[in-house]
Protein backbone atom coordinates (compact mmCIF):
# COMPACT_ATOMS: atom_id res chain seq x y z
CA UNK A 1 0.00 0.00 0.00
CA UNK A 2 1.30 3.09 -0.98
CA UNK A 3 1.58 6.87 1.20
CA UNK A 4 -0.94 8.05 -0.49
CA UNK A 5 -3.66 5.31 0.26
CA UNK A 6 -2.49 5.11 3.34
CA UNK A 7 -3.17 9.28 4.13
CA UNK A 8 -6.81 9.00 2.50
CA UNK A 9 -7.53 5.81 4.54
CA UNK A 10 -6.21 7.78 8.20
CA UNK A 11 -8.24 10.84 7.02
CA UNK A 12 -11.45 9.38 5.95
CA UNK A 13 -11.43 7.66 9.31
CA UNK A 14 -11.95 11.01 10.92
CA UNK A 15 -10.48 9.34 14.16
CA UNK A 16 -7.08 10.52 15.85
CA UNK A 17 -7.20 7.21 17.47
CA UNK A 18 -5.97 6.26 14.13
CA UNK A 19 -2.95 9.06 13.71
CA UNK A 20 -1.42 8.33 16.92
CA UNK A 21 -2.18 10.85 18.82
CA UNK A 22 -5.69 10.51 21.52
CA UNK A 23 -8.34 13.07 21.24
CA UNK A 24 -7.10 14.51 24.83
CA UNK A 25 -4.17 15.98 22.96
CA UNK A 26 -6.35 18.66 21.64
CA UNK A 27 -9.04 20.33 24.19
CA UNK A 28 -12.15 19.48 23.10
CA UNK A 29 -15.28 21.47 23.24
CA UNK A 30 -13.26 25.27 21.47
CA UNK A 31 -15.20 28.71 22.28
CA UNK A 32 -17.00 30.37 19.58
CA UNK A 33 -14.33 33.36 20.53
CA UNK A 34 -11.26 30.84 19.95
CA UNK A 35 -10.07 30.65 16.16
CA UNK A 36 -7.64 27.36 16.09
CA UNK A 37 -5.66 27.18 13.12
CA UNK A 38 -3.33 24.33 11.69
CA UNK A 39 -0.01 26.37 10.03
CA UNK A 40 1.79 25.40 7.30
CA UNK A 41 5.07 24.76 9.88
CA UNK A 42 5.80 24.97 12.96
CA UNK A 43 7.04 28.52 13.95
CA UNK A 44 10.02 28.02 15.44
CA UNK A 45 11.55 31.78 15.44
CA UNK A 46 9.67 35.06 15.51
CA UNK A 47 11.61 37.39 13.95
CA UNK A 48 10.18 38.51 10.51
CA UNK A 49 12.91 40.74 9.47
CA UNK A 50 16.11 38.62 10.51
CA UNK A 51 14.59 35.68 8.05
CA UNK A 52 11.73 35.22 5.08
CA UNK A 53 10.09 32.04 5.98
CA UNK A 54 6.39 32.48 5.03
CA UNK A 55 5.59 31.20 8.11
CA UNK A 56 6.82 33.96 10.63
CA UNK A 57 6.00 36.66 7.90
CA UNK A 58 2.28 34.92 8.74
CA UNK A 59 1.99 35.12 11.96
CA UNK A 60 3.78 38.67 12.18
CA UNK A 61 0.99 39.98 10.18
CA UNK A 62 -1.02 39.42 13.42
CA UNK A 63 1.63 40.86 15.65
CA UNK A 64 2.70 44.11 13.36
CA UNK A 65 1.81 46.89 11.47
CA UNK A 66 3.15 48.42 8.69
CA UNK A 67 2.95 52.04 7.49
CA UNK A 68 1.33 50.70 4.31
CA UNK A 69 -0.29 47.76 3.11
CA UNK A 70 -0.78 45.95 -0.47
CA UNK A 71 -4.12 45.60 -1.56
CA UNK A 72 -5.48 42.47 -3.25
CA UNK A 73 -5.13 44.78 -7.35
CA UNK A 74 -1.63 44.62 -5.44
CA UNK A 75 -1.56 48.22 -4.89
CA UNK A 76 -0.35 50.19 -2.17
CA UNK A 77 -2.72 51.72 0.32
CA UNK A 78 -2.12 53.66 3.46
CA UNK A 79 -1.89 51.86 6.61
CA UNK A 80 -0.58 53.43 9.68
CA UNK A 81 -0.12 56.33 7.48
CA UNK A 82 -1.98 59.21 7.96
CA UNK A 83 -0.36 61.07 4.96
CA UNK A 84 2.55 61.52 2.72
CA UNK A 85 4.02 64.16 0.91
CA UNK A 86 6.33 64.09 -1.24
CA UNK A 87 8.92 66.91 -3.41
CA UNK A 88 8.55 67.71 -7.05
CA UNK A 89 11.68 66.56 -7.73
CA UNK A 90 10.83 62.93 -5.76
CA UNK A 91 13.68 63.27 -3.65
CA UNK A 92 12.14 63.89 -0.38
CA UNK A 93 9.41 61.92 1.48
CA UNK A 94 7.54 63.21 4.39
CA UNK A 95 5.28 61.42 6.59
CA UNK A 96 2.63 61.56 9.30
CA UNK A 97 1.26 58.97 11.31
CA UNK A 98 -2.17 58.34 11.93
CA UNK A 99 -3.04 59.41 16.08
CA UNK A 100 -3.51 57.15 18.46
CA UNK A 101 -1.05 54.41 17.82
CA UNK A 102 -0.11 52.38 20.01
CA UNK A 103 2.34 49.16 20.52
CA UNK A 104 0.94 46.51 22.86
CA UNK A 105 2.80 47.34 26.13
CA UNK A 106 0.85 50.37 26.13
CA UNK A 107 3.34 53.19 24.66
CA UNK A 108 2.26 54.99 21.69
CA UNK A 109 4.00 54.64 18.45
CA UNK A 110 6.67 57.43 17.34
CA UNK A 111 8.18 58.35 14.62
CA UNK A 112 11.42 57.02 16.56
CA UNK A 113 9.73 54.14 16.24
CA UNK A 114 9.17 53.73 12.84
CA UNK A 115 12.77 55.53 11.72
CA UNK A 116 14.72 52.42 13.47
CA UNK A 117 12.03 49.67 12.67
CA UNK A 118 12.80 51.20 8.95
CA UNK A 119 16.89 51.36 8.74
CA UNK A 120 16.56 47.47 10.28
CA UNK A 121 14.16 46.46 7.52
CA UNK A 122 16.25 47.90 5.18
CA UNK A 123 19.33 46.59 6.22
CA UNK A 124 17.71 42.96 4.93
CA UNK A 125 15.25 43.33 2.61
CA UNK A 126 16.14 44.27 -1.25
CA UNK A 127 13.73 46.98 -1.80
CA UNK A 128 15.40 48.38 1.46
CA UNK A 129 19.01 47.89 0.17
CA UNK A 130 18.15 50.30 -2.32
CA UNK A 131 16.78 52.89 -0.90
CA UNK A 132 19.71 52.60 1.74
CA UNK A 133 22.19 53.14 -1.57
CA UNK A 134 20.81 56.47 -2.47
CA UNK A 135 19.54 57.90 1.19
CA UNK A 136 20.60 61.21 2.26
CA UNK A 137 18.98 61.27 5.72
CA UNK A 138 16.13 59.37 7.78
CA UNK A 139 14.72 61.63 10.76
CA UNK A 140 11.93 62.05 12.53
CA UNK A 141 10.78 65.77 12.79
CA UNK A 142 8.15 65.34 15.17
CA UNK A 143 6.34 62.26 17.39
CA UNK A 144 4.13 61.66 14.38
CA UNK A 145 5.93 63.01 11.24
CA UNK A 146 9.40 61.26 9.89
CA UNK A 147 11.06 62.50 6.49
CA UNK A 148 13.32 60.45 4.29
CA UNK A 149 15.63 61.97 1.93
CA UNK A 150 16.73 60.55 -0.65
CA UNK A 151 19.71 61.45 -3.71
CA UNK A 152 17.98 60.75 -6.23
CA UNK A 153 14.14 59.53 -6.70
CA UNK A 154 12.47 56.10 -5.76
CA UNK A 155 9.29 55.95 -7.30
CA UNK A 156 8.35 52.56 -5.73
CA UNK A 157 8.36 53.54 -2.46
CA UNK A 158 5.26 52.98 -0.98
CA UNK A 159 4.88 49.76 -2.71
CA UNK A 160 8.56 48.77 -1.17
CA UNK A 161 6.67 50.11 2.53
CA UNK A 162 3.38 48.00 1.85
CA UNK A 163 4.48 44.79 0.12
CA UNK A 164 3.28 41.75 1.11
CA UNK A 165 6.19 39.27 0.67
CA UNK A 166 8.99 38.60 3.51
CA UNK A 167 10.70 40.67 5.16
CA UNK A 168 7.30 43.13 5.54
CA UNK A 169 8.61 46.25 6.92
CA UNK A 170 6.66 45.77 10.04
CA UNK A 171 6.87 48.41 12.76
CA UNK A 172 8.58 47.73 16.21
CA UNK A 173 9.47 49.80 19.45
CA UNK A 174 12.62 51.40 18.80
CA UNK A 175 14.54 49.80 22.05
CA UNK A 176 13.57 46.42 19.58
CA UNK A 177 14.00 47.55 16.68
CA UNK A 178 17.93 48.58 17.64
CA UNK A 179 18.84 45.09 17.58
CA UNK A 180 21.07 44.21 15.12
CA UNK A 181 19.55 43.07 11.76
CA UNK A 182 21.36 39.79 11.80
CA UNK A 183 20.47 38.90 14.71
CA UNK A 184 17.27 37.67 16.11
CA UNK A 185 15.06 39.65 18.40
CA UNK A 186 14.05 38.17 21.67
CA UNK A 187 10.74 40.21 22.61
CA UNK A 188 7.39 40.64 20.33
CA UNK A 189 6.11 43.51 21.26
CA UNK A 190 3.98 45.35 18.12
CA UNK A 191 1.32 47.13 17.90
CA UNK A 192 -0.97 44.63 15.20
CA UNK A 193 -4.55 43.62 16.21
CA UNK A 194 -3.33 40.73 17.88
CA UNK A 195 -0.77 40.02 20.91
CA UNK A 196 1.47 37.75 21.07
CA UNK A 197 1.51 35.22 24.01
CA UNK A 198 4.59 34.56 24.83
CA UNK A 199 4.16 32.50 27.94
CA UNK A 200 2.08 30.45 25.66
CA UNK A 201 4.59 29.79 23.07
CA UNK A 202 5.70 25.94 22.81
CA UNK A 203 7.54 25.61 19.70
CA UNK A 204 6.76 22.93 17.45
CA UNK A 205 3.65 22.47 19.22
CA UNK A 206 1.57 25.66 20.04
CA UNK A 207 1.38 29.90 19.33
CA UNK A 208 -1.17 32.05 20.54
CA UNK A 209 -2.12 35.49 19.85
CA UNK A 210 -4.94 37.41 21.74
CA UNK A 211 -6.81 39.98 20.51
CA UNK A 212 -5.16 43.65 20.98
CA UNK A 213 -8.32 45.73 22.15
CA UNK A 214 -6.32 49.21 21.61
CA UNK A 215 -6.00 48.56 18.02
CA UNK A 216 -7.77 51.19 15.85
CA UNK A 217 -8.32 49.52 12.29
CA UNK A 218 -8.85 51.83 9.77
CA UNK A 219 -12.25 52.85 8.00
CA UNK A 220 -11.14 51.12 4.82
CA UNK A 221 -12.79 47.65 3.67
CA UNK A 222 -10.26 45.30 4.52
CA UNK A 223 -8.30 43.77 1.34
CA UNK A 224 -5.27 41.54 1.88
CA UNK A 225 -2.99 43.63 4.29
CA UNK A 226 -4.69 46.70 3.97
CA UNK A 227 -7.81 48.19 4.83
CA UNK A 228 -9.49 47.77 7.92
CA UNK A 229 -7.86 44.52 10.40
CA UNK A 230 -11.03 43.83 12.30
CA UNK A 231 -10.73 41.04 15.21
CA UNK A 232 -13.74 38.92 15.47
CA UNK A 233 -12.32 36.04 17.83
CA UNK A 234 -10.59 36.60 21.19
CA UNK A 235 -7.68 34.42 20.52
CA UNK A 236 -5.97 32.48 17.60
CA UNK A 237 -4.60 29.13 18.57
CA UNK A 238 -1.91 27.79 16.06
CA UNK A 239 -1.48 23.47 16.46
CA UNK A 240 1.40 22.17 14.92
CA UNK A 241 0.36 19.72 12.84
CA UNK A 242 3.07 18.04 10.38
CA UNK A 243 1.14 14.94 10.11
CA UNK A 244 -1.15 15.83 7.02
CA UNK A 245 -3.90 12.55 8.14
CA UNK A 246 -3.84 14.30 12.18
CA UNK A 247 -4.51 17.41 10.93
CA UNK A 248 -7.37 16.11 8.33
CA UNK A 249 -8.91 13.63 11.40
CA UNK A 250 -8.81 16.91 13.40
CA UNK A 251 -10.22 19.23 10.68
CA UNK A 252 -13.21 16.78 10.30
CA UNK A 253 -13.82 16.18 14.11
CA UNK A 254 -14.08 19.91 14.79
CA UNK A 255 -10.74 19.68 16.79
CA UNK A 256 -9.30 22.92 14.85
CA UNK A 257 -11.52 24.93 12.78
CA UNK A 258 -8.88 25.95 9.81
CA UNK A 259 -6.36 23.87 8.20
CA UNK A 260 -3.94 26.73 5.87
CA UNK A 261 -2.65 23.93 3.48
CA UNK A 262 -4.09 21.00 3.46
CA UNK A 263 -2.47 17.95 0.61
CA UNK A 264 -4.09 17.64 -2.22
CA UNK A 265 -3.84 13.96 -1.67
CA UNK A 266 -6.62 14.46 1.42
CA UNK A 267 -8.65 17.01 -0.63
CA UNK A 268 -11.09 14.46 -1.51
CA UNK A 269 -12.23 13.52 1.62
CA UNK A 270 -12.03 16.71 3.06
CA UNK A 271 -15.01 17.56 0.71
CA UNK A 272 -16.89 14.71 1.32
CA UNK A 273 -17.40 15.90 4.45
CA UNK A 274 -20.40 18.57 4.99
CA UNK A 275 -19.33 20.33 7.72
CA UNK A 276 -15.77 21.25 5.60
CA UNK A 277 -15.49 23.97 2.96
CA UNK A 278 -12.13 23.66 0.78
CA UNK A 279 -10.85 26.44 -2.03
CA UNK A 280 -7.95 26.80 -3.56
CA UNK A 281 -6.21 29.43 -1.08
CA UNK A 282 -4.19 31.85 -3.74
CA UNK A 283 -5.29 31.69 -7.46
CA UNK A 284 -1.67 33.23 -8.24
CA UNK A 285 -0.33 30.27 -6.97
CA UNK A 286 3.14 29.38 -6.29
CA UNK A 287 6.68 28.66 -7.72
CA UNK A 288 8.82 25.59 -6.49
CA UNK A 289 12.25 26.65 -5.74
CA UNK A 290 15.49 23.90 -6.18
CA UNK A 291 17.96 26.21 -4.36
CA UNK A 292 21.28 25.90 -5.09
CA UNK A 293 24.62 27.60 -2.71
CA UNK A 294 26.43 29.91 -5.27
CA UNK A 295 29.36 30.02 -2.56
CA UNK A 296 30.93 26.52 -2.26
CA UNK A 297 30.94 23.23 -4.80
CA UNK A 298 30.01 21.90 -6.90
CA UNK A 299 27.47 24.77 -7.48
CA UNK A 300 29.73 27.40 -7.20
CA UNK A 301 30.24 26.40 -10.36
CA UNK A 302 27.65 27.40 -13.44
CA UNK A 303 28.17 23.91 -15.39
CA UNK A 304 27.01 22.30 -12.58
CA UNK A 305 24.00 24.45 -12.08
CA UNK A 306 22.93 24.07 -15.39
CA UNK A 307 23.24 20.37 -15.39
CA UNK A 308 20.73 20.15 -12.55
CA UNK A 309 18.55 22.22 -15.12
CA UNK A 310 19.18 19.98 -18.11
CA UNK A 311 18.19 17.10 -16.20
CA UNK A 312 15.38 18.66 -13.84
CA UNK A 313 11.71 17.33 -14.95
CA UNK A 314 9.00 19.70 -13.82
CA UNK A 315 6.28 17.59 -14.20
CA UNK A 316 8.06 14.91 -11.59
CA UNK A 317 8.45 17.86 -8.97
CA UNK A 318 4.75 18.61 -9.94
CA UNK A 319 3.40 15.09 -9.72
CA UNK A 320 4.83 14.76 -6.26
CA UNK A 321 3.51 18.22 -5.25
CA UNK A 322 0.09 17.54 -6.31
CA UNK A 323 -0.64 14.64 -7.50
CA UNK A 324 -2.41 13.45 -11.06
CA UNK A 325 -4.64 16.87 -10.70
CA UNK A 326 -3.63 18.78 -14.03
CA UNK A 327 -5.55 21.57 -12.90
CA UNK A 328 -3.00 22.30 -9.90
CA UNK A 329 0.22 22.92 -12.13
CA UNK A 330 1.97 24.11 -15.19
CA UNK A 331 5.40 23.60 -16.41
CA UNK A 332 7.42 26.99 -16.09
CA UNK A 333 10.26 27.81 -18.19
CA UNK A 334 11.19 31.07 -16.12
CA UNK A 335 10.86 32.50 -12.59
CA UNK A 336 7.55 34.83 -13.36
CA UNK A 337 4.32 34.24 -12.35
CA UNK A 338 1.95 32.62 -15.61
CA UNK A 339 -1.11 34.64 -16.72
CA UNK A 340 0.29 37.61 -15.48
CA UNK A 341 1.21 41.14 -17.17
CA UNK A 342 5.21 40.59 -17.15
CA UNK A 343 5.27 36.63 -17.76
CA UNK A 344 8.08 35.45 -20.34
CA UNK A 345 9.23 32.20 -21.44
CA UNK A 346 12.30 33.73 -22.73
CA UNK A 347 15.61 31.86 -22.56
CA UNK A 348 13.65 29.00 -20.59
CA UNK A 349 14.29 26.52 -23.66
CA UNK A 350 16.85 24.30 -21.02
CA UNK A 351 13.65 23.56 -19.13
CA UNK A 352 11.66 22.59 -22.00
CA UNK A 353 11.35 18.90 -23.59
CA UNK A 354 12.76 15.62 -23.00
CA UNK A 355 15.25 15.30 -20.49
CA UNK A 356 18.72 15.09 -21.58
CA UNK A 357 20.97 13.27 -18.74
CA UNK A 358 23.74 12.50 -20.54
CA UNK A 359 24.50 15.90 -21.76
CA UNK A 360 23.98 16.66 -17.81
CA UNK A 361 26.35 14.45 -16.82
CA UNK A 362 28.70 15.40 -19.50
CA UNK A 363 28.07 18.97 -18.07
CA UNK A 364 28.48 17.93 -14.71
CA UNK A 365 31.62 16.83 -15.36
CA UNK A 366 33.10 19.26 -17.02
CA UNK A 367 32.42 21.49 -13.32
CA UNK A 368 34.89 19.94 -11.88
CA UNK A 369 33.25 17.40 -9.35
CA UNK A 370 34.66 14.46 -8.30
CA UNK A 371 32.29 12.48 -6.57
CA UNK A 372 32.32 15.28 -3.06
CA UNK A 373 28.81 14.93 -0.60
CA UNK A 374 26.32 17.33 -1.71
CA UNK A 375 24.16 18.38 0.96
CA UNK A 376 20.28 18.54 1.16
CA UNK A 377 18.68 20.23 3.40
CA UNK A 378 15.27 18.97 3.34
CA UNK A 379 12.52 20.15 5.40
CA UNK A 380 10.04 16.95 6.28
CA UNK A 381 7.19 19.17 8.32
CA UNK A 382 6.46 20.87 5.35
CA UNK A 383 4.69 18.99 2.49
CA UNK A 384 5.39 21.40 -0.16
CA UNK A 385 9.57 21.14 0.72
CA UNK A 386 9.43 16.93 1.61
CA UNK A 387 7.76 16.09 -1.26
CA UNK A 388 10.14 18.47 -3.73
CA UNK A 389 13.33 16.90 -1.34
CA UNK A 390 12.61 13.03 -2.70
CA UNK A 391 12.54 14.08 -6.22
CA UNK A 392 16.07 15.56 -5.59
CA UNK A 393 17.59 13.00 -3.74
CA UNK A 394 16.84 10.85 -6.68
CA UNK A 395 17.85 13.25 -9.09
CA UNK A 396 21.03 13.85 -7.97
CA UNK A 397 21.92 10.65 -7.70
CA UNK A 398 20.82 9.96 -10.78
CA UNK A 399 22.98 12.54 -12.29
CA UNK A 400 25.95 10.55 -10.43
CA UNK A 401 26.16 12.84 -7.57
CA UNK A 402 27.25 12.09 -3.65
CA UNK A 403 24.17 12.95 -1.63
CA UNK A 404 23.99 13.78 1.75
CA UNK A 405 20.30 14.20 2.58
CA UNK A 406 19.47 16.07 6.06
CA UNK A 407 16.04 15.50 6.90
CA UNK A 408 15.22 17.99 9.23
CA UNK A 409 12.18 20.32 10.19
CA UNK A 410 11.46 23.72 8.59
CA UNK A 411 12.87 25.84 11.47
CA UNK A 412 16.07 24.03 11.13
CA UNK A 413 15.82 24.81 7.50
CA UNK A 414 15.33 28.50 8.12
CA UNK A 415 18.30 28.77 10.42
CA UNK A 416 20.97 26.80 8.77
CA UNK A 417 20.50 28.46 5.09
CA UNK A 418 21.51 31.27 6.49
CA UNK A 419 24.96 29.83 7.12
CA UNK A 420 27.69 30.43 4.62
CA UNK A 421 30.12 28.16 6.10
CA UNK A 422 31.03 25.19 3.72
CA UNK A 423 28.58 22.44 3.81
CA UNK A 424 31.10 19.42 5.93
CA UNK A 425 31.33 22.49 8.44
CA UNK A 426 27.00 23.20 9.14
CA UNK A 427 26.39 24.73 5.88
CA UNK A 428 24.67 23.49 2.85
CA UNK A 429 24.39 22.82 -0.69
CA UNK A 430 20.90 22.86 -1.67
CA UNK A 431 17.40 23.17 0.57
CA UNK A 432 13.79 23.63 -1.13
CA UNK A 433 11.26 26.77 -0.79
CA UNK A 434 8.37 28.10 -2.88
CA UNK A 435 7.59 31.44 -3.71
CA UNK A 436 4.13 32.72 -3.59
CA UNK A 437 3.20 33.43 -7.16
CA UNK A 438 2.27 37.69 -5.62
CA UNK A 439 5.84 37.71 -5.22
CA UNK A 440 6.60 36.84 -8.46
CA UNK A 441 5.02 38.68 -10.96
CA UNK A 442 7.86 41.69 -11.06
CA UNK A 443 11.32 42.21 -9.67
CA UNK A 444 10.41 44.73 -7.09
CA UNK A 445 9.26 42.36 -4.19
CA UNK A 446 10.78 38.90 -5.55
CA UNK A 447 13.76 38.61 -3.18
CA UNK A 448 14.61 35.16 -4.80
CA UNK A 449 15.56 36.45 -8.07
CA UNK A 450 18.14 38.72 -6.83
CA UNK A 451 21.57 38.01 -7.55
CA UNK A 452 23.72 40.59 -5.78
CA UNK A 453 25.95 38.29 -4.44
CA UNK A 454 25.86 38.60 -0.23
CA UNK A 455 23.68 41.22 -0.25
CA UNK A 456 21.18 38.23 -2.46
CA UNK A 457 18.77 36.38 -0.85
CA UNK A 458 20.50 32.51 0.50
CA UNK A 459 22.64 30.58 -2.13
CA UNK A 460 24.11 34.78 -2.42
CA UNK A 461 23.75 34.44 -6.42
CA UNK A 462 26.26 36.81 -8.10
CA UNK A 463 24.80 37.58 -11.83
CA UNK A 464 26.24 40.82 -12.76
CA UNK A 465 23.75 40.41 -15.89
CA UNK A 466 20.06 39.66 -14.19
CA UNK A 467 21.21 42.26 -11.77
CA UNK A 468 21.19 44.74 -14.67
CA UNK A 469 18.51 43.50 -16.58
CA UNK A 470 16.78 43.93 -13.09
CA UNK A 471 17.67 47.57 -12.91
CA UNK A 472 16.88 48.37 -16.82
CA UNK A 473 12.71 46.94 -15.46
CA UNK A 474 13.32 49.70 -12.85
CA UNK A 475 14.06 52.02 -15.08
CA UNK A 476 11.35 50.98 -17.66
CA UNK A 477 9.46 54.04 -18.15
CA UNK A 478 6.17 52.14 -19.97
CA UNK A 479 5.04 48.84 -19.90
CA UNK A 480 6.63 47.32 -23.03
CA UNK A 481 10.24 48.45 -21.87
CA UNK A 482 8.94 46.61 -18.47
CA UNK A 483 8.17 43.46 -20.62
CA UNK A 484 11.63 43.78 -22.91
CA UNK A 485 13.73 44.27 -19.57
CA UNK A 486 11.46 41.07 -17.93
CA UNK A 487 12.69 39.05 -20.96
CA UNK A 488 15.87 39.73 -20.09
CA UNK A 489 16.10 39.19 -16.57
CA UNK A 490 14.22 35.66 -17.36
CA UNK A 491 16.73 34.93 -19.86
CA UNK A 492 20.01 35.81 -17.69
CA UNK A 493 18.52 34.03 -14.21
CA UNK A 494 18.33 30.74 -16.55
CA UNK A 495 21.59 31.11 -17.86
CA UNK A 496 23.46 31.96 -14.47
CA UNK A 497 20.85 29.28 -12.69
CA UNK A 498 19.81 32.25 -10.28
CA UNK A 499 18.01 29.10 -8.63
CA UNK A 500 16.01 26.26 -10.22
CA UNK A 501 12.27 26.62 -10.83
CA UNK A 502 10.84 23.05 -10.30
CA UNK A 503 7.16 24.19 -11.53
CA UNK A 504 3.92 26.46 -10.73
CA UNK A 505 1.78 25.21 -8.57
CA UNK A 506 -2.01 26.01 -6.78
CA UNK A 507 -2.52 24.64 -3.06
CA UNK A 508 -5.93 24.33 -1.07
CA UNK A 509 -7.07 25.78 2.29
CA UNK A 510 -9.59 24.24 4.06
CA UNK A 511 -11.92 25.03 6.61
CA UNK A 512 -15.40 24.21 8.44
CA UNK A 513 -18.75 25.96 7.66
CA UNK A 514 -18.94 27.39 11.42
CA UNK A 515 -16.32 29.87 10.03
CA UNK A 516 -16.78 32.68 8.31
CA UNK A 517 -14.69 35.73 6.78
CA UNK A 518 -11.81 33.31 5.01
CA UNK A 519 -10.65 35.53 1.68
CA UNK A 520 -8.09 34.66 -0.71
CA UNK A 521 -4.48 35.54 -0.92
CA UNK A 522 -0.97 34.79 -0.52
CA UNK A 523 -0.81 34.60 3.09
CA UNK A 524 -3.88 33.75 5.84
CA UNK A 525 -5.60 37.01 7.04
CA UNK A 526 -7.42 36.68 10.11
CA UNK A 527 -8.99 40.05 10.46
CA UNK A 528 -12.82 40.11 9.57
CA UNK A 529 -13.00 36.08 10.12
CA UNK A 530 -15.87 34.91 12.84
CA UNK A 531 -16.88 32.04 14.63
CA UNK A 532 -19.86 30.34 15.19
CA UNK A 533 -20.69 28.61 18.06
Amino acid sequence: MDRRTVLKGLAGAGGLALTGISAPAIAQGASARTLRFVPQANLANFDPIWGTQYVVRNAAALVWDTLYGVDAKLQPQRQMVESEETTDDGKTWTFKLRPGLKFHDGEPVLSKDVVASLSRWAARDPMGLMILAIQQELTAVDDRTFKWVLKQPFPKMLYALAKNNAPCSFIMPERIAKTDPFKQITEYVGSGPMKFAKSEWVPGAKSVFEKFTDYVPRQEKASWLAGGKNILVDRVEWLVMPDPATAAAALQNGEVDWWENPISDLVPVLKKNKNINVDIGDPLGNIGSFRMNHLHPPFNNVKARRAVLMALSQEDYMRALVGDDDTLWKPLPGFFTPDTPLYTELGGEILKGKRDFDAAKKLLAESGYSGQPVTCVVAQDQSITKAQGDVTADLLKKLGMNVDFVATDWGTVGARRAMKTPPGQGGWNMFHSWHAGADCINPAAYTAIRANGDKAWFGWPNSPNTEKEITAWFDAKNLEEEKAAIGQVNKAALEDVVYAPTGFFLTYTAWRKNVSGITKGPLPFFWNVSKSA
